[in-house]
């Protein structure tokens, strides 16, 4: 199946949901190439970024069910295609 590169952008306001995050991260960890978390405290949130390498719909999957958690916010960006 044809993989795409793409970013996980997530911030997380309610800390509560991290070990939910967590667990949908370890889910996908075939999926990922790495990630950074960033913790603003300052702002009360965390920002985290995902680097994909997936099919489309498991990227997609993994979006909507972060994005679906309590007090987190996720968007995808995708790296363009390769025009061959």
């Amino acid at each position: 199946m044809e993989t795409r590169i793409a970013v996980l952008a997530i911030i997380v306001r309610d800390t509560g949901s991290v070990s939910a995050l967590n667990a949908l991260l370890h889910e996908y960890e075939d999926c990922i190439l790495g990630r950074m978390g960033i913790p603003c405290r300052e702002r009360g949130v965390r920002i985290i970024s995902v680097a994909l390498d997936a099919p489309a719909n498991a990227v997609s999957a993994l979006s909507g069910k972060v994005g679906r958690l309590e007090g987190v916010t996720a968007k995808t960006v995708y790296a363009p295609e390769n025009k061959a």
